[in-house]
């Protein structure tokens, strides 16, 4: 952009003014060089003027006015050398400032630019190049070797090897095989491949990133909008204190060297490039913190509330027992119930039916099926009646049978499948959704990251509720709970300090909505949980969780760190201004050198810090 352009080339004049005026002394023309360096610095006016009165016009006040009143005193007191330095140090700092932000969203810029335009898709003529929104779900795509995977789907019949780095932050390519999912914005670095689209462009993972992406870049921090009030606050100390040492000393020079140590300030500087920095890192390794404003809420986090299913758990239950009666082994069992269960698409009918090919299972064909969603199948497999589903459901269609051997089974642990064959009770299977590797580890560390308080809340019976946390360190277990019920608990959990919910699932999104903080597993749940959360795990590593309470408590303590050093500083500098100690020549070199010092301390937000970050200030 022009305005853009215009900023990179400004330090170009007053460098060279100064530089012409600084010659021209030496030959011996004072004249020339007052007049050179006022040129100069009348140039960075007039560019400043403009900057001021558009942000005038959008209702903000900020530091630029102190630059404005310093250099345009240093002019009518004669100090053009003064004037032409403060106009150098001023445009350069404006240059700097934004080299540091690009910096900062350099790993955002990347995601942005990678996002394709085009697939590779099959139509009964053969492959065509097809623009990205004509692709729609169910079609058939080809990724060759260095494409980007344009839209989410499954690899169909093959192997994929994808660098998914740039969505997950995780650097070794990763294989997927047939059946599998695969994410859009990641990288074919293997052989091409087929893929089935799974979703449509506009709602896959990097489209849905992208806009999660741009939301953050444009917003604006709460501690952003507080230097802001700062920022008037110090522009009324340094016009004070310059009007104060021109009326006790009477020497206006006083009063120029105050303004000139108080331009342009660390305040307006500090914040944004911290807090996007903070942004950025995060993004490297698979966070996306939607703006500014989340990432201070999650540094101020003291209790978390977590869903069971999918987040402290893999989502994914396995087979981990079977019980048998009427001679039947485990393994017919199973052909059984999956067989039947291939008509069905509830969760744990399709955990059957890949445990089953799993296993190498022949499955047969069901014939006569009907299903009772929520309950169970019915269905007639090999010429035998086979139903499946819950204790309750299955046994109501036997002769009577005793049911309590199977609901011992799952006591406390899990979810029995019931099997009967012919009217009679066949068996059941033992499904268990798996504690995720590290939960305990990860809960320990969120306590020295700031958590104050641990609180469980699903909708799973108390019992698997109690049994699967038995070994964590969690401060209170909510069970059975509907969506509804999960909001009311986050509300109460207020009482303990700012709470951070994390879910996956539909139900959670009302719960992540009304937290201060909502947390999504976006890798593996659902596109509303990831569109009302405040942050999300590209992911599926719950790790990542402590991470990002790591980077938002280290980014905001980098940022107030360098307000507070870079203010005292100035203040420190404008005193010594005002009793004459400063000249403001020196004043312009001494600032610049703060605000330098300043933002390259900001930008230790982009760096991973120590291991496990700061606490929550």
């Amino acid at each position: 952009m022009a305005a853009d352009r215009i900023k990179a080339l400004l330090p170009v004049v007053p460098a060279a003014g100064l530089a012409g005026g600084l010659l021209a002394g030496w030959l011996g023309h004072p004249a020339v060089s007052g007049a050179l360096w006022s040129a100069a610095t009348l140039v960075v006016l007039l560019a400043l003027a403009v900057e001021i009165v558009t942000s005038l016009r959008r209702g903000e006040v900020g530091l630029d006015l102190v630059a404005f009143l310093s250099m345009t005193a240093a002019l009518l007191v004669g100090e053009t050398l003064a004037a032409a330095v403060v106009a150098l140090m001023y445009a350069g700092g404006q240059n700097l400032e934004a080299f540091a932000e690009r910096r900062a969203r350099r790993d955002m810029a990347a995601l942005l630019g990678r996002a394709p335009h085009t697939a590779m898709r099959y139509q009964a003529a053969g492959l065509a190049e097809v623009d990205l929104a004509q692709v729609a779900i169910g079609d058939r795509l080809l990724v060759r070797q260095g494409d980007v995977v344009a839209v989410d789907g499954t690899v169909t019949g093959g192997l994929a090897v994808l660098d998914e780095a740039a969505i997950t932050g995780e650097s070794v390519p990763v294989q997927r095989r047939d059946g599998e999912a695969v994410l859009s914005g990641t990288v074919n670095v293997g052989g091409p491949f087929d893929m089935t689209a799974g979703r449509v462009a506009k709602d896959s993972t990097l489209a849905g990133i992208v806009r999660m992406v741009e939301g953050a870049q444009r917003s604006k921090a709460p501690m952003a909008r507080l230097a802001d009030r700062f920022a008037l606050a110090f522009l009324g100390l340094a016009v004070a204190m310059a009007g104060g040492a021109w009326l006790l000393s009477g020497d206006p020079v006083r009063a120029v060297a105050v303004l000139v140590v108080a331009t342009p300030c660390p305040l307006i500087l500090a914040v944004p490039v911290a807090i996007v920095s903070g942004l950025s890192r995060a993004a490297a390794r698979g966070i996306l913190i939607k703006g500014g404003k989340a990432l201070e809420a999650l540094a101020r986090v003291r209790v978390l509330v977590f869903d069971k299913t999918g987040t402290l758990t893999r989502g994914e239950a396995e087979i981990t027992s079977e019980i048998v009666f009427g001679g039947l082994s485990p393994r017919e069992l199973l052909r059984l119930a999956a067989s039947a269960d291939q008509v069905s698409k509830h969760v744990v009918a399709r955990t059957l039916v890949a445990a089953a090919e799993a296993r190498g299972l022949g499955l047969a064909v069901p014939s006569e099926a009907r299903e009772v969603p929520g309950e169970g199948v019915v269905a007639t497999i090999d010429g035998r009646e086979v139903a499946v589903g819950g204790v309750g459901f299955v046994t109501a269609l036997t002769d009577g049978d005793d049911a309590d051997p199977l609901r011992m089974l799952g006591k406390d642990r899990g979810i029995v499948v019931a099997v009967a064959v012919d009217g009679r009770l066949a068996g059941g299977l033992l499904m268990v959704d798996e504690l995720r590797p590290g939960a305990a580890d990860l809960l320990h560390r969120l306590r020295g990251l700031g958590i104050v308080r641990i609180v469980l809340a699903t909708g799973d019976r108390r019992a698997v509720a109690e049994a699967v946390t038995a070994d964590l360190p969690v401060d209170a277990i909510h069970a059975d709970l509907a969506p509804g019920d999960k909001v009311a608990i986050v509300v109460a959990e207020r009482a303990f300090g700012a709470v951070m919910m994390v879910g996956d699932g539909v139900n959670d999104a009302p719960a992540l909505a009304a937290a201060e903080i909502g947390v999504a597993m976006g890798a593996t749940g659902s596109a509303a949980a990831a569109e009302t959360a405040d942050v999300v795990l590209l992911v599926d590593q719950l790790d990542r969780l402590a991470e990002a309470l790591a980077i938002a408590a280290r980014s905001r303590s980098i940022a107030l760190q360098s307000v507070v050093a870079g203010l005292g500083l100035s203040v420190a500098g404008m005193t010594a201004a005002a009793f004459g100690l400063i000249t403001p020549v020196q004043g312009a070199v001494m600032q610049e050198v703060i605000d330098v010092a300043v933002i390259l301390n900001a930008l230790r937000a982009l760096t991973p810090g120590r291991s496990g970050g700061a606490a929550p200030a």
